[in-house]
């Protein structure tokens, strides 16, 4: 696939995923981002502002298998990863497999459930394969999780780990409508008979070939050491306890790329960088505030500092 076929199917994507999904067009563009870099997004907000229409809008325009879990306190890993089931015609256990065996799975309410069976998706977020009874299962490609949470000071919620926050690529808020947008959509009511409509634009080998295009981007060396600068200072800051991993680093750098797709470019900017920093680092940057009073807020404010510090390649 060329720049121009790309583009052409981002903007089918794009489109279709607006018919449903009013308002917040940036956060659309990210959740595509996230696609094309092989990441996974998690999505945070007050109830009712449009989360699992957005995900669920993604996953149908795409040509492949969708799966839904709505996520419970009594759910258990098997219900995620599958079960062996003991058959007696042939004396064996047989492998039943769960939701994730899919193309993109929506983990609804991500954070209600316990951590033992967020750490199920684990494996598969970061490798796509699942380990059963001793054996491993590769998922298909694409393989994609969008997670929608509350936010946690809301009752019956568990605080994501560290290490489970560092699976995701990025992670979006969506924030409430405008009043035009508000009124659209309770004229249209997405929820109901639009998004149920809603037909695939894209089939399962075309994503991939958009994210192999991903991979040819260009990345400069100088972008390189401005995305290493911007982690070192994570790392050294004082009012930050846990700065930007390798894995922080590698996902900005793949962002910027699919950033640079999305404005139909084979080549990476400062500002590809810069406006992915915050999606990319703020979930995963901890702050000694966030440590002892769960202020999740200082992370992003001292990232927007140190990006307002550190000096971009020319």
């Amino acid at each position: 696939m060329d720049m121009s076929g790309a583009a052409t199917a981002i903007h089918a994507l794009r489109d279709n995923i607006q018919k449903v999904f009013i308002g917040n067009l940036e956060a659309v563009d990210r959740l595509i981002c996230a696609l094309l870099a092989r990441g996974h997004v998690l999505i945070e907000d007050v109830p009712g502002v449009g989360k699992t229409v957005l995900a669920t809008a993604l996953a149908k325009s795409i040509s492949g298998r969708f799966s839904r879990i709505q996520l419970t306190p009594d759910m258990l890993p098997g219900d995620v990863l599958g079960v062996s089931i003991y058959d007696r015609d042939t004396g064996e256990f047989q492998f039943k497999q769960g939701p994730i065996f899919t193309n993109i799975l929506l983990a609804d309410e991500i954070n209600r459930t316990t951590p033992r069976t967020q750490s199920a998706l684990l494996e598969s977020m970061n490798e796509a394969t699942v380990s059963v009874d001793g054996r491993v299962f590769e998922l298909d490609r694409p393989f994609m999780v969008v997670a929608t949470q509350n936010p946690y000071e809301f009752e019956g919620t568990y605080m994501l780990p560290e290490n489970q926050l560092d699976r995701f690529l990025m992670q979006i808020a969506l924030g409430y409508p405008t009043p035009e947008n508000e009124a659209q959509v309770i004229e249209l009511r997405p929820a109901e008979k639009p998004l149920h409509s809603i037909e695939s634009v894209l089939d399962t080998e075309r994503v991939v070939q958009l994210q192999n295009l991903v991979d040819e981007v260009r990345l400069e060396r100088s972008l390189v050491e401005y995305i290493i600068a911007i982690a070192g200072v994570t790392r050294t800051h004082d009012e930050i306890q846990v700065g930007l991993s390798p894995r922080g680093t590698l996902a900005l750098a793949q962002a910027a790329r699919a950033t640079a797709i999305l404005n139909g470019r084979e080549y990476c900017i400062p500002e590809d960088i810069t406006s992915n920093a915050l999606s990319v680092g703020a979930h995963r940057v901890i702050s000694k505030a966030y440590m002892h009073a769960g202020d999740s807020k200082v992370s992003r404010q001292v990232l927007e500092q140190i990006l307002a510090t550190v000096p971009a390649p020319v």
